[in-house]
C-alpha cells in the first residue's frame, strides 16, 4: 500500500525518466505570476526564487498550471495531534495559490467547503 508520504518520491523519479532531469527545477517558491502583454487574460511565466541557493528565476510558459495545495492550515481542526504531518493537512498548504491566481485576474469560485477529514474504526483520511 502507498501512503500519502510515499507519492511525491515515486511521481519525481517518474517525472525525471520521462523529461530528463535538467528539465526539472526543484526548491524553487514561485511568488508572482506573469501576464501576457498580449493576451490580458492570460498567464505567461511565473517568477520565484531558489530556497537553497542566491537564485533568481523568471520563467516563461505556453500553459501554466497553479498546483499549489489549498488553505488547509487556515482552521486548525479540533483533535490535537491527530492527523499531524499527514498529506491532507500538509504546512504547505497556505492559500498562496489563491492568492497568485487572484492577482493574476483568476475568478475563484466555489470557497463555501470547509475540509472533514473522514473517520472510520483504525483509521481516518480526506474526503470533503
Amino acid at each position: 500500500m502507498i501512503h500519502g508520504e510515499s507519492y511525491k518520491p515515486i511521481i519525481a523519479e517518474a517525472a525525471k525518466m520521462a523529461i530528463g532531469e535538467e528539465n526539472i527545477y526543484e526548491r524553487v517558491s514561485i511568488f508572482e505570476l506573469l501576464k501576457d502583454k498580449n493576451d490580458p487574460n492570460a498567464v505567461a511565466g511565473a517568477v520565484g526564487f531558489s530556497v537553497r541557493q542566491p537564485k533568481f528565476y523568471v520563467f516563461k510558459a505556453k500553459a501554466v498550471l497553479l498546483a499549489t495545495g489549498g488553505a488547509t492550515l487556515l482552521f486548525r481542526p479540533r483533535s490535537t495531534g491527530e492527523a499531524a504531518g499527514r498529506t491532507w493537512y500538509a504546512i504547505f498548504d497556505t492559500g498562496s495559490g489563491y492568492y497568485m491566481g487572484l492577482k493574476a485576474g483568476a475568478m475563484l469560485t466555489q470557497f463555501e467547503h470547509r475540509f472533514i477529514p473522514f473517520r472510520f474504526k483504525d483509521g481516518y483520511g480526506p474526503v470533503g
